[in-house]
């Protein structure tokens, strides 16, 4: 039989669905208006657990680990894409004193 715990089975898995697609599309707004390169990154993070939400719930919904398994790999990237993007903004920001995106293009070599 198969068993799953309680607070699956009392949530539909169309509303952690409609919930990830709701995150991800807020982070999707926000990566496409927004001129801060901090903003910008905070609403990458915010794509990038929309999806991380979403393949829990599936591997969940249909006992199943590999979705789970395919989050720690994504958190995995998620840690080498912070330790990276922020050290490149930091470098920008040393270098123009803004965070504006539109003025990182004075950085072409």
């Amino acid at each position: 039989m198969n068993q799953m715990p309680e607070i699956i089975q009392a949530i539909p898995l169309t509303h952690y669905i409609l919930l990830s697609t709701a995150l991800f599309v807020i982070g999707l707004i926000g990566v496409m208006t927004r001129k801060n390169v901090i903003i910008v990154f905070m609403c990458i993070e915010i794509m990038l657990n929309a999806v991380n939400l979403l393949f829990t719930a599936v591997s969940s919904y249909n006992s199943d680990s590999a979705g789970q398994i395919m989050v720690f790999f994504t958190m995995a990237v998620a840690a080498a894409e912070v330790s990276v993007g922020l050290a490149i903004i930091v470098m920008m920001f040393k270098n123009l004193q803004t965070t504006n995106i539109d003025l990182f293009k004075s950085l072409k070599g």
